[in-house]
C-alpha cells in the first residue's frame, strides 16, 4: 500500500475521478460528482507538478472535495431563494391575488370558483353566479376570496 501511495501519478487521479463521475451517473444525487471533479483537478495539478509527494496530493484532494461541493450547495441555495416561480409545487398559492368568476353561488359564505378548468371551493362574501371575484388566501384547496368592485 505504502509503495502505491509513494507512486501515486496524475492517472491514477484521472481513473479516481473518472470512476466517480460514472458511478454519480447512476444516482448517487451529486454526491460523487465533485469529488469526482476533485480527482480530476488533483490529476491535472499532478501532470503539471509530478514531483508533487502524495502527502500533498491527499490533503489537495480533501480540500478540493469539500470546496467545490460547498462552491455548489452555495450556488444551488442561491437559485432556490431568488427563484422566479416562488410557488412552485405549492399548490394554489400562485392563484393569489388573481380573479376568476363565480361558478357556483357563494351562499352562506360557502360557494365555488372556476379556476382554468378546474373547480376550487371558495369562502367569503355572499356572490351570485358570474360575479368576478379576487383570491387572496389559500388554505389547503379551500381559497378566500373578496368580491372585485
Amino acid at each position: 500500500m505504502w509503495e502505491f501511495l509513494q507512486h501515486l501519478n496524475y492517472w491514477d487521479w484521472l481513473a479516481l475521478g473518472t470512476a466517480l463521475l460514472i458511478l454519480e451517473v447512476f444516482g448517487a444525487g451529486g454526491y460523487l460528482l465533485w469529488t469526482g471533479i476533485a480527482g480530476i483537478i488533483v490529476g491535472l495539478v499532478t501532470f503539471v507538478i509530478p514531483e508533487l509527494p502524495w502527502t500533498l496530493q491527499l490533503p489537495l484532494f480533501g480540500v478540493l472535495a469539500i470546496l467545490t461541493a460547498v462552491y455548489w450547495w452555495r450556488r444551488q441555495r442561491g437559485k432556490a431563494e431568488s427563484g422566479d416561480q416562488p410557488n412552485l409545487n405549492q399548490r394554489g398559492h400562485e392563484l393569489i391575488g388573481r380573479t376568476f368568476v363565480v361558478q357556483q353561488a357563494i351562499v352562506e359564505g360557502r360557494g365555488k370558483i372556476k379556476v382554468g378548468d378546474s373547480v376550487w371551493i371558495a369562502v367569503g362574501p355572499d356572490a351570485a353566479v358570474g360575479t368576478p371575484v379576487r383570491v387572496t388566501a389559500q388554505n389547503g384547496t379551500v381559497l378566500s376570496v373578496e368580491i372585485v368592485p
